[in-house]
């Protein structure tokens, strides 16, 4: 650390690092400007504390909005060139403090100890709960997959423990036992809506093919079970694709074709086939990825809706551009997930268009940056021009792990160069004071509050992203 000659300042850092901070040790610590320039004006923007990276930012901690810079001569914004000069975000120490630092924001506050299961609902900033009771599957089936991850990678009794729990809720709480199928919400235990999504069923299968393959009791046959269901309820093999959503009893399901299900169905099943080194899960990986982004690509892009019959439907849903699940246009996201997908899916296939449909495809994405500003718009028309110019945290991740994977697939810089610069827009932009990550910043890269409704993102897609570039570019 640089030497201030303020003794008072010294002092009154090291108090509030040993006392305030060391449980966050392993964290970047984000801390106003204005709180130390008041101690000494000649303080350096960047220092640091033992493990723990101090980055004097202009956001504040922890509630403030962004103040401007003190005009002084010794001071500097942390750009995105200065940025990546201070971190090595290939790292493996610096990956998986990321991981932990999301997992501690949530845990141990998501253990509902009187439902069982997990809360979601927790404020990005300040961690606070916001609704005890809404559980969402989507969100269960995440934090599952999410401790589950973490086991197999820190093997820490504590996250077997969580996603034990999470296994156990998912089969005894959303399952249907009567009926077959998962709920889609519950408040407490009641289920509120019991529509049958396939894409949350996705994330089940998902989040049982992590637990098995981190020995989590049971998980290996509630996955066999949660793929037959999957199986037998929503493929349609003559499409090779699957349904999108039942009523609660089967009778009926919807026309609506919708990709984002099968993409997410295509995810798991890799996951489980690298759990259980079965060839069913691979191929049918493969049969799902290559109808979505060859068969029915539209001049190399992913349409989002379809009909019954896997016709585009270029209206659907055309007046509610910022719907949750199923937006109107193109998403660059998605573009960047599949060609992730592709990259993985790519050793599994004797053929040459997984990879040369992952390259494309990370194109594609790219086509939906903010080069002034950064970060993917959220939906784009058929002109390639933004519809929803907020910029979601999950595109960003998806296309850090994206280029993860292909930088070591091929072996070419420019991934490691987005690598870099993906990861500098979320540390600058998304990453909030807690560790934990927006939703959603606006076109001008503000975030938005947390929401009032129901969560299904529990640092699903940065983990993720962490995991992968553990994956690609360190192990």
């Amino acid at each position: 650390m640089a030497i201030a000659e303020n003794t008072e300042l010294i002092d009154h850092f090291e108090e509030f690092y040993c006392n305030e901070v060391g449980a966050f040790a392993q964290k970047s610590l984000y801390i106003d400007w204005d709180d130390l320039y008041r101690f000494d004006q000649n303080l350096p923007v960047d220092v640091s504390l033992g493990q723990a990276q101090v980055r004097i930012s202009s956001r504040a901690i922890p509630l403030l909005r962004p103040r401007q810079w003190p005009d002084h001569p010794n001071v500097h914004a942390t750009t995105a060139s200065h940025l990546s000069t201070m971190s090595d975000y290939s790292d493996p120490d610096w990956l998986r403090s990321r991981i932990r630092a999301i997992l501690a924001f949530y845990h141990p506050t998501c253990l509902d100890d009187h439902h069982g299961g997990f809360i979601p609902q927790l404020d990005t900033e300040t961690g606070a709960v916001y609704d005890r009771e809404s559980k969402h599957l989507v969100a269960t089936a995440r934090f599952t997959r999410n401790f589950a991850l973490a086991y197999d990678r820190f093997g820490e009794e504590r996250w077997a423990e969580a996603a034990t729990r999470g296994v156990r809720f998912l089969h005894d709480q959303f399952r249907d036992a009567d009926r077959g199928g998962y709920h889609w919400l519950l408040e407490g235990t009641t289920a509120v809506d019991s529509r049958r999504f396939c894409y949350g069923h996705a994330f089940v299968v998902l989040a049982y093919a992590r637990a098995a393959a981190a020995g989590i009791p049971n998980a290996v046959a509630h996955l066999a079970d949660a793929w037959s269901l999957v199986d037998d309820r929503f493929y349609d093999p003559g499409q090779g694709l699957y349904r999108s959503v039942y009523d609660p009893d089967w009778a009926h399901a919807s026309s609506y074709r919708g990709q984002n299900a099968n993409m997410h169905l295509c995810e798991a099943a890799l996951v489980a086939a690298e759990a259980t080194g079965d060839r069913q899960y691979s191929d049918r990986a493969a049969t799902v990825a290559e109808r979505l982004c060859v068969d029915l690509a539209d001049d190399g892009r992913i349409w989002e809706h379809y009909d019954s019959d896997w016709t585009p439907d270029y209206d659907y849903n055309r007046d509610e551009p910022t719907h949750q699940f199923r937006p109107w246009g193109y998403q660059p996201g998605h573009h960047a997930e599949w060609a992730k997908l592709l990259a993985v899916l790519d050793s599994y296939v004797d053929d040459d268009w997984p990879a040369a449909r992952a390259t494309d495809l990370f194109e594609t994405a790219l086509m939906g940056w903010d080069d002034d500003r950064g970060g993917f718009y959220y939906t784009l028309d058929t002109d390639g021009d933004p519809v929803v110019d907020d910029k979601y945290g999950w595109a960003v991740a998806e296309a850090i792990g994206a280029a993860a994977a292909l930088a070591a697939h091929t072996g070419e810089d420019r991934y490691r160069d987005w690598y870099d610069r993906l990861w500098t827009y979320a540390i600058d932009n998304l990453t909030a004071p807690s560790g934990n990550w927006y939703e959603r910043v606006d076109a001008a890269n503000e975030p938005y509050q947390t929401g009032d409704g129901p969560a299904v993102e529990p640092g699903y897609h940065p983990i993720g992203a962490c995991d992968e570039a553990l994956r690609s570019l360190c192990e």
